[in-house]
This record gives C-alpha cells, structure tokens and sequence, in this order.
C-alpha cells in the first residue's frame, strides 16, 4: 500500500510532519492544513510572545471547522523532546497538558488539527500563580462592534490608571482581549478577584454599553468576563486562527488601531503579510508586567459598598459568599 501522503516542514531545529496537507480546514477559503501549519510558521514568533512556555489546552478539529471540534485537555503520546506540565484543575484532578515551548510544539500541534491555541495564564514553571490578567469583551449578539471599541478603549484607560500594560487583540470572532502581564504572586482566585472588580469600574463607567451580570438572560452589551481569569479557563491566544469559516485570526493590534478595528481584515492570508511589514504589537509584552495590588483595594472598596461575590462557572466548587448559582428567572419561578 503507498504511504499517504504528508508534508515535512522544518521548525526549531525539527522536522515535524503534517499528514494529509491537502486537506481543507477552511471551504469557504479553500485554506488546507497545510497553508494552516505554514500560516503558524510565518508568524511563531509573536504566537510565542504571548503563549510561550504555557501549558494549553488542544482544541482539535481533524476534519476541519465544518467538521466536529473537541477540547482535548489531556495531551497524546508525542515525540521524546515535546515538554509537558501537571496542572491542577478546579475538581483537583491532574492531568498532563502540552507546554508551548517553542516552534515545533506549535507545529506537532497543528498537525493533530488545532486550529487555535488555548493557554493556560500561567508558565510551566509555575502551574498555580498567574502572570496574566486577562480582559475578554464579549459581546450579546444584538450589539454593535462599535460598542466594543468603546469597552476597550475604556478599559485602556482604567488599566493606565492602575499602572498596568494592556496589549489589545481581536478575540478573532466577535470580542476584543487585552492581555497584561503580572506578577505571579498571586493565586487564581486572587487574580480573578482583581478581574471582577475591575470589570465592575468599567460598567459603572459605562453603565449603558459594559456588564459584568454572568447570566446571559440578564446581560445588555458588551460582557466584561471577570471568570476568564478563574482556574482551566483559557482564550485563544495572540495570533491563533479561530475555526470560523472565513479563518479569522486572534490578532494583536496597536492601541491606536482600536478605534477603526474591523475584525474580519485580519484572518489566515492577511496576518502574515501584516507581520512580516509591521512586526508584532505584542512583541514586548513580558517587559512590562504589572502589580494587582491597586485592583484589589478597589475589590475590597467594591465589597465594603456591597458588591460582595459574583457567580463561578458552573463546573467550579461552590464559593464562600457566591450567590445563588441558579438562573434568576428560576430562582423567581420556584420563589
């Protein structure tokens, strides 16, 4: 029987083959896993800038986006070099997880159909205390992208108030991230502490426009997600292609670029082009991390006007002073 056909593709002082090249991840494109791992290869340099050394979760589509994806935690058997990480996860189950070392990782990543990368906010040196505190707006489907902007731009504002370095980026969909590095000296609930209350100074900000309400029968505009920053909850990283038909990518941008951003100019053909010519906004993000310490006096500020606890995902252990965790409208129904 002839061997089926794969491509080799040098990468970090590796060669990782990519079986099946010519199959289409991207119909409405024609875009191949191959064009896919070559994309990866033309811009590893900045997807390694915001997700190097973390430990990431596989989000794997075999038969591309019209096909069936699937969360993949847990990371297969690979080469002898590829570098892996215990992490911990809210139930207190352990499991393996595929680090981002380097170029190759990426590659051997792709090439089991990952589309997109989904780290965990932490290094592999240092499983349990963040260096990221991660801002996602999402909007309701009614909203405006224009509304988004304006949530970002905002938020800008607040971190430079905390002295805190944001660096934005489309989510590749329909939201904005701003990622900013930290300290890791705090744990998980800390940093999601500082999260929640700096979501809150956005909504009273923009009370009209920003939400942090968690339920979706209750939200109006732009979510602030405070619980991105939680335990196992991760977003797609800088440069990742999202498995969305027309392969839009998570692109880092200038905060001057926030204003007019269109999300849809960024995607698997244009990013390349875009940074080979004007480099990576994201490029210098770890020379400037930041401190939490001002987010959580205005956590306990929010707490001593009675803003206490806001809920948890639902997979998490139920925390002292969370509200209920059941849909208001049924909590009014069984009332």
């Amino acid at each position: 029987m002839a061997e089926a056909r794969h491509e080799t593709i040098e990468v970090a002082d590796r060669e990782i083959r990519v079986s099946n090249p010519d199959k289409v991840f991207f119909p409405e494109i024609g875009a191949t896993k191959l064009e896919l791992a070559l994309y990866y290869r033309s811009v590893v340099e900045g997807a390694l800038a915001g997700a190097r050394n973390r430990p990431t979760t596989l989000y794997r589509w075999p038969n591309g986006v019209e096909g069936e994806g699937f969360f993949q935690k847990r990371v297969p058997p690979g080469p002898d070099w590829m570098q892996t990480a215990t992490v911990r996860f809210p139930s207190g189950r352990f499991a393996q997880m595929l680090v981002l070392a380097d170029a190759a990782h990426i590659l051997w990543a792709v090439n089991l159909g990952c589309i997109d990368f989904n780290p965990w906010p932490v290094r592999c040196t240092d499983v349990d205390h963040p260096d990221e505190l991660r801002i996602d707006l999402d909007p309701t489907p009614e909203v405006p992208f224009e509304h988004v902007r304006r949530v970002a731009l905002i938020a800008h504002e607040v971190l430079l108030e905390h002295q805190l370095t944001g660096y934005p980026k489309t989510s590749g969909k329909r939201g904005i991230h701003v990622n900013c590095r930290i300290a890791p000296e705090w744990g998980f609930t800390t940093v999601r502490r500082a999260a929640l209350a700096f979501a809150r100074e956005i909504e009273r900000r923009m009370p009209d426009v920003a939400t942090t309400a968690w339920w979706k029968e209750e939200r109006r505009g732009v979510f602030v997600d405070y619980n991105q920053n939680a335990r196992d909850r991760t977003v797609a990283s800088a440069y990742s292609v999202r498995p969305v038909p027309d392969a839009r990518v998570s692109c880092p941008l200038r905060w001057d670029e926030v204003a007019d951003v269109e999300p849809a100019d960024f995607n698997i053909r244009t990013v390349p082009r875009r940074f080979a010519t004007e480099g990576d906004p994201g490029a210098d993000i770890d020379a400037h991390p930041g401190r939490i310490e001002s987010l959580l006096e205005l956590a306990d500020r929010d707490q001593r006007d009675g803003l206490g606890e806001a809920p948890w995902p639902p997979h998490f252990p139920k925390q002292r002073d969370e509200p209920p965790r059941v849909q208001p409208s049924k909590r009014r129904s069984s009332a």
